[in-house]
């Protein structure tokens, strides 16, 4: 890409006259050509560090579920003001079909000092009419996803925690951002979606279910010295789940040098009763008192945690009371 002066005209510009060449140059049998798909806009902002590659395959891999006007704002970092683009089509021919369908790319090169541009190009670029949602990928504008001046437009921002070094600092920070006028997602909560499912399902079993007063502690294990913010949101999300069941329970987090990466051990204990979840590679082991059962848990992928954020376009209420809950634990413990 090479250094230009750029203005939502000229890249919407560029936009009409790829869908010409596009008609253009697509075949012209009966039931083929090309079909433009969109369903909302979809912004990523990454560091020019990133993998280009790996980025560039989720995005495509999104598309033919989750159609969309994507536009990567990559990050150059310090130095003289930079800002260029190019324009290109994503397109997929479905199973069966002769048809393509494609979805419009933008991809937008910025310098740090050229940030402040972002605010006229980026607002006028989004597809009309349609939801706009912001996949935060950048550390340092972690505390401020306003990036573009997009925050009168954004139905949903998307963050991952994970990419901070102060757990109890980025809790913080998203439950200030909760209260915003977009809808808060964050790829840590979202990667414990199957680990909730599975230890909720426990207690469908009656017997189980019979021993949930019995419990008095929660404990989470984590590997590292400081517990991450998903840690703190399953075991936030746990004592929260036994309060409404009418269990008040003790909440311990847990430093495990057995563990590694980003795995947890989550235990509920008391009295007789003893309930723990363990990933162990690619499987989840339950362990109930003397019976043990083992499924499959594929190592959650970009790909993976951001189909099902896609999906979701309304208050997750869920997630927002484990938020508030995490974010008060991580204080008092702090102190």
């Amino acid at each position: 890409m090479s250094q230009t002066i750029v203005s939502p005209e000229t890249v919407l510009h560029e936009l009409a006259d790829l869908w010409v060449a596009t008609g253009k140059d697509g075949p012209t049998d009966a039931g083929a050509g090309v079909l433009k798909a969109c369903s909302m806009t979809l912004i990523a902002v990454a560091e020019e560090s990133e993998d280009a590659a790996g980025l560039g395959e989720t995005l495509a891999a999104l598309m033919p579920e989750h159609p969309a006007r994507t536009i990567l704002v990559r990050l150059t970092g310090p130095g003289e003001p930079v800002l260029s683009e190019r324009v290109y089509a994503q397109c997929w021919m479905p199973f069966g079909q002769r048809r393509q369908i494609c979805c419009e790319h933008i991809e937008i090169a910025a310098s740090d000092a050229s940030l402040p541009d972002l605010r006229s190009l980026l607002p006028p670029l989004a597809a009309p009419d349609l939801p706009v949602i912001l996949w935060c990928r950048s550390a340092r504008l972690f505390d401020a996803p306003d990036v573009g001046g997009l925050a009168g437009i954004v139905r949903k921002v998307i963050v991952d925690s994970a990419i901070q070094p102060d757990a109890r600092a980025a809790l913080a920070r998203l439950a200030a951002m909760a209260g915003g006028e977009a809808l808060l997602a964050d790829l840590s909560w979202t990667q414990l979606t199957r680990w909730r499912e599975i230890q909720s399902r426990i207690f469908e079993n009656r017997e189980y279910l019979a021993r949930l007063p019995e419990v008095d502690t929660v404990r989470v294990a984590f590997a590292g010295a400081q517990p991450p913010v998903h840690a703190w949101y399953m075991g936030a999300w746990s004592v929260d789940a036994l309060a409404t069941a009418g269990v008040h329970a003790r909440l311990s987090l847990e430093p495990d040098a057995a563990l590694t990466g980003r795995a947890l051990r989550v235990e509920l204990a008391g009295k007789d009763f003893r309930m723990e979840l363990e990933r162990q590679e690619d499987r989840l082991i339950t362990r109930v008192g003397d019976s043990s059962q083992c499924v499959s848990l594929p190592r959650p992928t970009d790909y993976m945690l951001m189909r099902e954020e896609l999906g979701i376009v309304r208050h997750d209420p869920v997630y927002e009371r484990t938020l508030a809950s995490a974010a008060k634990l991580a204080v008092s413990s702090s102190t």
